[in-house]
């Protein structure tokens, strides 16, 4: 009778997952190919640790809320946590190696990060994530830089049909700006917005009694915009500068898609929001069927690298490879493996020959698993 508790053993904590055999060989296929773009692209690896002190994804930094954060201690008391995304470790990194560094820093990166939330509605706790991050250029040919490599990637790894959905930060907040929004208003609207909670998002606006011209350009946030025509009748509607500039910053981005010949993949949607609060600029999601969240995200991240003593200007993104591989799987769309081991099978007598005929196999790159074979079993 098998021990109760040895059966407990075999299970993986919720929201864990085991891979292996073929999902492995996928995966690695994936990463591989998305590796080699980024690569193309002039991007350099960097591997930042599995954890880090508390204060690197603080609330002053704007990324994943505390009660979402593994923590845990050191035997020097101090907190450290798993990382819930790459993007501040990498920030923090270049910071402490790169402090005096003019010319920009391209980065890329793959591993685990890991989130600690009790409604999980299908999403892992630990997920693998690999990305990019520009840091040091400021300007619209480092977004369409960025956006360009995200679709080139995406297109790598198998996938048809996607979206990449463009927005700026900047447009939202140059609306508040222009409305005398307070801050505590302004982040409840943010996140009705970004939430596409557009009704309770208009009864705010009408409760702390905002203009009515105002409202409706909160309210048109809604829409998406993608000919050059649509985002010139938004810029010539901006209520300030910062709004303006915001828009004129999308429509360099697509113009500049364009020589890329991505700018298919992408539309605009400038309601487009973010819970991480150090995002100040574009801002961009990739969306495509078969799953129920983004298989990619990312952003400009101004700001980000001045908490760790660097005041330079940013921007990256990130692709869930476990989010991919399951729209991958879901489009029937096939994804290339490492084939099989060919099986070679010894007996007592014939041990020697297989064996120089499996390490022939393995000098031509083949593989190779070298077994006994039931006679051999019998005879042991």
């Amino acid at each position: 009778m098998t021990d109760p508790r040895a059966q407990e053993l075999l299970h993986t904590p919720e929201g864990l997952w085991d891979h292996y055999g073929k999902d492995i060989a996928e995966y690695r296929t994936i990463t591989s190919e998305i590796a080699r773009q980024m690569h193309l692209f002039g991007f350099e690896d960097i591997r930042t640790p599995t954890f880090e002190f508390f204060d690197v994804f603080s609330k002053e930094i704007g990324t994943t809320p505390s009660r979402e954060l593994y923590k845990f201690f050191d035997k020097d008391g101090n907190t450290l946590v798993l990382r819930p995304d790459f993007t501040p470790s990498v920030a923090r990194c270049a910071a402490k190696y790169f402090m005096e560094e003019k010319k920009p820093l391209r980065f890329c990166y793959e591993g685990s990060a890991f989130i600690n939330t009790s409604s999980l509605q299908g999403k892992l706790k630990e997920f693998t994530q690999t990305g990019a991050e520009y840091i040091g250029e400021d300007s619209a040919q480092a977004d369409a830089e960025i956006l360009a490599l995200l679709i080139s990637c995406l297109k790598a790894s198998g996938l048809e049909q996607f979206q990449i959905a463009v927005g700026n930060v900047e447009y939202f907040k140059g609306i508040c700006s222009a409305a005398g929004i307070d801050e505590q208003s302004e982040k409840r609207l943010r996140e009705y917005i970004s939430g596409k909670n557009y009704y309770a998002a208009s009864d705010l606006l009408e409760q702390i009694g905002t203009d009515s011209s105002y409202r409706d350009q909160f309210l048109k946030i809604t829409d998406y915009v993608n000919s050059p025509e649509e985002l010139m009748a938004v810029l010539e509607q901006a209520p300030n500068a910062r709004a303006a500039g915001a828009i004129q910053r999308l429509i360099d981005i697509r113009r500049i898609l364009e020589i890329y010949g991505a700018v298919d993949y992408v539309s605009f949607d400038l309601s487009l929001l973010s819970k991480y609060q150090y995002y100040t600029g574009v801002i961009f999601k990739g969306y495509t069927y078969g799953i129920g969240d983004a298989a990619a995200s990312g952003g400009r991240y101004d700001r980000l690298l001045s908490h760790f003593g660097k005041d330079t200007p940013a921007i990256g993104f990130m692709i869930q490879i476990d989010m991919l591989l399951e729209a991958l799987r879901a489009q029937r769309i096939s994804i290339p493996a490492s084939q099989e081991p060919a099986r070679l099978y010894y007996t007592k007598s014939n041990y020697t020959q297989m064996l120089e005929s499996a390490m022939e196999m393995r000098r031509q790159g083949k593989a190779v698993a070298l077994e006994a074979s039931e006679e051999a079993e019998d005879a042991g």
